[in-house]
């Protein structure tokens, strides 16, 4: 009998509350037959700011865990033995750092650190493309890259440096070839800086330890060859440019969790089939398959999964491993026509795309020109959605049906404590008390110099994680020395081609403006720190192209930048857009604010994934629309926004 292929790794991403909390969850996890941890950090540790920050007032705890210091991280990994463990951190702009973390709570454990196994993502160009959870400018971000790489070539010989995420790009709107060129291109980037950093005997070996974490979409035909061309191409690159013989360095090295972006408030429960088929993609290739899977549950669209709702996901992958027959067979596509012409289709456009990102010096130099089609492409995405070309069952097609009984009861969803965030943040107090703050003072000082003379960071990184700094110290540092970046937002003031359904509402906004004296002014704006600003775009982009003049600021303001916007700018809308669970604490101060700065007749409108027991106590405080995943028709939403500002008739 053939011997069957090990399964890839299992793996839920899982992280929330607190790091005693989330420790509970995963060692129940992987109790549970879990081979892998994915650990997801909250938004004030995604973009370095302490727990008791301004920006992270009702983020703390929300989308991920808290890590403030080495104690969290040192709790987070109680009783898991991590020179055993493979684990995976979804960070970026403080990579260095949580992985400085990682290593000091390994040490202190008595782990040998050459052992240790896992990944940090490290991938800030997709975070200026589509996540948003940046801080310093692109080439500081793509140095402090590289400084990580460096270090674990000669210190972590088994840990992959950076996981090139081509998951948001797919989230963000991005075509296949767009989602194969933009991953591929941030690839080279990092590996033509890496040149210089680490010895030529060692490269090789460093470029095999490049990972991706990617995404899968439902069109799984599509999304298997898209895996096929990746695997290609990235050998094609790795020997062609970097001239790497061993075949074992060029093999294309990916971990994935399937697409969230199609997931549907509406009927919820068809979720499961899309994930099982999603999941196809990137399994049943063999010479394609992913080396780690984490499947998103059922219910992410309507909010934070449960332990039980992740153990059903996970319960998906030990089926098809364990229960089919698939890993006793070789690739099931060799010498199949139409997968090998769509393969080439495919790579045909991923080449002609890299060629033009070429020609403008690359991944970091084109980021405004990426982040613009990325945009492009999910309007026509969502275009496509609103005039039913592309279905969605439940959505745009059979939205009558029963209503689901899983959500039932509790919503289907798990809530945090709201306590969570004041517990925190006294630990973090008693842990700025408790610590030898001279030592911590000097530890800074020397991480700063690094960084000022261009040094590897991490061996200063690692040195202030044992002396007890914060991350919010050690992000202030790296802001102090390298500056703080603004993304660019995708819309530009000229309006698109895109004319589907909008005469009416162009008209209809030409008549309220003409009542008004001036035109209709639209201010879109996302408060606290999360950076999924894809619907915040397609708002902006749409009430653009109808009409309306925008000031669309971007990611990561406060309420009262935000209110100070709708003052300075006479706005007669402002629409806000949350998506990490803060709405309520972050509306209540905006609706204050605007009350208090002579506001309270402008109309404020809410999107975001929104319980409906929140949608009311929103209402509640003055709120005029609440709009949730199910409102996918944006023409209906800038009627909505016309009618809201339509004067009262002048006297004739």
């Amino acid at each position: 009998m053939t011997e069957k292929d090990k399964p890839w790794l299992f793996r839920t991403y899982a992280g929330h509350s607190t790091a005693k909390k989330s420790n509970e969850l995963y060692r129940m996890n992987l109790s549970k037959g879990q081979t892998g941890l994915s650990v997801a950090f909250d938004l004030p540790t995604q973009t370095g700011y302490d727990s008791d920050h301004v920006l992270a007032r009702g983020e703390v705890g929300k989308v991920g865990v808290p890590i403030g210091h080495l104690g969290d991280m040192r709790a987070l990994f109680d009783q898991i033995p991590l020179e055993q463990m493979n684990t995976s951190m979804t960070i970026n702009a403080t990579a260095p750092w949580l992985l400085a973390l990682y290593i000091a709570a390994a040490e202190e454990q008595g782990a040998d650190v050459a052992k240790l196994q896992g990944t940090v993502q490290n991938d800030l160009v997709k975070e200026y493309l589509s996540r948003g959870t940046y801080i310093c400018p692109p080439q500081p971000s793509l140095a402090m890259i590289t400084d990580v790489a460096a270090y674990t070539a000669q210190h972590l010989p088994k840990w992959n440096p950076m996981n090139v995420c081509s998951y948001h790009l797919q989230e963000a709107g991005a075509t296949p070839e767009q989602e194969l060129a933009y991953a591929l291109a941030t690839a080279i980037a990092v590996l033509d800086d890496l040149r210089g950093k680490v010895a030529a005997s060692d490269f090789p070996a460093m470029v095999g330890r490049i990972s991706f974490f990617v995404n899968a979409g439902i069109r799984f035909v599509t999304e298997l060859c898209k895996m096929r061309a990746f695997t290609e191409l990235w050998d094609e690159i790795t020997r062609e440019r970097y001239g790497i013989e061993e075949e074992k360095f060029r093999r294309f090295r990916y971990g994935v969790q399937v697409n969230s972006l199609g997931l549907t408030e509406q009927q919820p429960e068809n979720n499961v089939y899309r994930i099982l088929l999603e999941m196809l993609a990137v399994t049943l290739s063999k010479n394609a398959r992913a080396r780690a899977v984490q499947l998103p549950a059922w219910n992410e669209a309507l909010g934070l999964p449960r332990p039980w709702d992740q153990q059903w996901s996970l319960r998906m992958q030990q089926i098809l491993a364990y229960e089919t027959d698939l890993l006793e067979y070789g690739d099931l596509f060799d010498g199949n026509p139409a997968i090998a012409a769509k393969v080439e289709a495919l790579k045909a456009g991923a080449r002609s795309e890299l060629a033009l990102l070429d020609g403008m010096g690359g991944a970091i130099a084109a980021i405004d020109y990426m982040k613009g089609r990325l945009v492009e492409a999910n309007a026509a995405r969502l275009g496509r959605i609103e005039t039913a070309e592309t279905v969605v069952v439940g959505v745009n097609r059979w939205q009558q049906g029963e209503p689901s009984p899983l959500t039932a009861g509790d919503g289907g969803i798990m809530t945090v404590d709201q306590g969570v965030e004041a517990e925190q943040i006294a630990r973090l107090e008693a842990w700025r008390r408790e610590r030898d703050n001279g030592a911590v003072g000097a530890a800074l000082d020397a991480l700063r110099e690094a960084a000022r003379r261009g040094a590897n960071i991490m061996p200063a990184s690692i040195a202030a994680a044992k002396a007890g700094a914060t991350t919010g110290e050690w992000a202030g540092v790296m802001r102090a020395v390298h500056g703080e970046y603004r993304g660019p937002t995708g819309v530009s003031a000229s309006p698109s081609n895109h004319t589907d359904g909008l005469e009416p509402i162009r008209e209809a906004v030409d008549a309220v403006s003409r009542r008004l004296g001036r035109r209709l002014k639209f201010i879109v704006g996302k408060p606290g720190l999360d950076g999924h600003s894809n619907g915040a775009e397609q708002i902006a982009f749409r009430a653009r192209d109808c009409g309306m003049d925008i000031t669309y600021d971007g990611i990561r303001l406060t309420p009262e930048q935000i209110v100070a916007s709708a003052r300075e700018n006479s706005a007669h809308v402002v629409g806000l857009s949350i998506l990490s669970g803060s709405h309520l604490p972050l509306i209540e101060e905006t609706m204050q604010r605007m009350q208090a700065a002579g506001l309270g007749d402008v109309p404020v409108v809410i999107g975001g994934i929104i319980p409906d027991e929140d949608a009311t106590r929103l209402r509640a405080m003055g709120v005029s629309r609440v709009y949730t995943p199910k409102d996918f028709e944006l023409n209906r939403i800038m009627m909505d926004i016309v009618a809201l500002v339509e004067p009262e008739p002048l006297p004739a």
